[in-house]
């Protein structure tokens, strides 16, 4: 884990390895991919859209979404089923409602598609980074895994376009309403003036001049209650912020910001969409501990159905402790690679990595250390006792990376 520390704690080896270059078709050069300057300007851009209060304030999405994901693994009953569907899908559909502001009743089948898409197209990657005569992007073109690649590349792309497109166009509308409103409130004013000097110089309103100051306060009150609706952000959602900041003169080009949202939607859907789909499997695999799970959420909500909120998670300790030993042992990113940038003395021993190596860490490795975690290979949520985490190393647990460049 010190030696881990060093790679991922530095922010002068954040460079990803090579084999990442097999993503570019997919995510350009988004977050994933993009090093130097580049890499960090956009991340201090977009890092604040993920803060934990703007996530707080989408716990509505949350729970729809989840009751909805509910009620189709219900409908499976009693037989086999892969859980990782479903998961796939529901993820695409909450990233869609909060990171993209995407509205549910707009969306269609192609979230399923996509998610779908997603799958294959980490299949055909891993291979590419597995198998030596797949690397040559010529002889990779070639071959069935190149054409298939390009038709999923296509359905994946064309679910951001769209959504960009939509948001684009939702932005738009949103600033000629406000010019109108705008132009709507001059003529306003200026009507109530000329009002007021009637007024003045009149003795006493007629039925007629009341009915007239009338409509013109009522005219505005509309225009208030409008105001709610027009132009107001009421969520920092990523793809809002995003399209606001080129808007408001920050250099950020279409590609860039097509790029980042491909980049987000993958990353954000493929590894929580497996970190849940693990779950699920273990708590299947543990009745057990699934029992114990189930008194615990059953202690905070009673008989209640009502939607959870922000401080139940925190009650819920035994489950975020099964959830990280999930995360342990079945790690949502099993391998990490860097390339390092200049020569790195090891803690651990006497070694020394020489600039431009590529290191690879294997969470997956990582986390079933013996030295680590007693008998490593068996579920045991107590792992995650607070006292036990607190004894371990910061980096002897990263099942999503750690560091600068997470």
């Amino acid at each position: 884990p010190r030696d881990i520390e060093l790679i991922l704690g530095s922010t002068v080896h954040i460079d990803k390895s090579p084999e990442y270059r097999f993503f570019k078709p997919w995510l350009g050069n988004g977050l994933l991919i993009s090093t130097g300057e580049k890499w960090r300007a956009h991340r201090k851009l977009i890092a604040p859209t993920f803060h934990l209060n703007v996530l707080k304030s989408f716990l509505d999405l949350f729970n729809a979404n989840s009751r909805d994901v509910v009620e189709k693994l219900r409908k499976e009953g009693d037989k086999e089923f892969d859980c990782h569907d479903y998961m796939s899908e529901c993820t695409v559909e909450i990233l869609l409602e909060t990171a993209m502001g995407v509205s549910k009743k707009t969306q269609d089948k192609s979230g399923f598609e996509y998610a779908m898409a997603v799958m294959k197209m980490c299949n055909i990657l891993h291979l590419r980074q597995t198998k030596v005569w797949l690397r040559p992007e010529l002889l990779f073109k070639l071959t069935r895994y190149g054409k298939d690649q390009v038709q999923l590349l296509d359905t994946i792309h064309s679910l951001t376009k769209k959504v960009l497109k939509r948001k684009k166009e939702e932005h738009q509308n949103a600033k000629k309403s406000i010019l109108e409103k705008s132009s709507l409130e001059k003529l306003i004013a200026q009507d109530e003036e000329k009002l007021k000097d009637m007024k003045a110089k009149a003795s006493k309103s007629s039925a007629e001049d009341k009915f007239s100051y009338g409509q013109a306060a009522g005219l505005k009150d509309d225009l208030d209650v409008e105001d709610n609706d027009v132009g107001e952000k009421k969520r920092s959602a990523f793809l809002d912020f995003m399209i606001e900041c080129a808007q408001n003169g920050v250099v950020l080009t279409d590609d860039e910001i097509k790029e980042q949202v491909d980049t987000i939607m993958f990353e954000g859907h493929d590894t929580t969409a497996a970190g849940s789909s693990f779950f699920l499997c273990m708590m299947g695999a543990r009745p057990d501990i699934q029992e114990k799970c189930l008194q615990e959420v059953d202690a905070i909500f009673g008989d209640s159905d009502r939607p959870c909120s922000f401080q139940d998670t925190l009650e819920m300790k035994y489950l975020e402790r099964c959830i990280m030993e999930t995360l342990r042992m079945y790690p949502p990113v099993p391998v990490i690679a860097r390339e390092i940038q200049q020569d790195l003395q090891l803690v651990s021993t006497d070694k020394v990595i020489p600039a431009h190596a590529t290191v690879v860490i294997a969470t997956f490795k990582l986390h079933r250390r013996p030295d680590i975690y007693n008998n490593p290979d068996h579920f045991d949520p107590d792992n995650f006792l607070p006292e036990k985490s607190a004894s371990r190393h910061y980096y002897s647990f990263i099942p999503f990376s750690a560091g600068p460049r997470s």
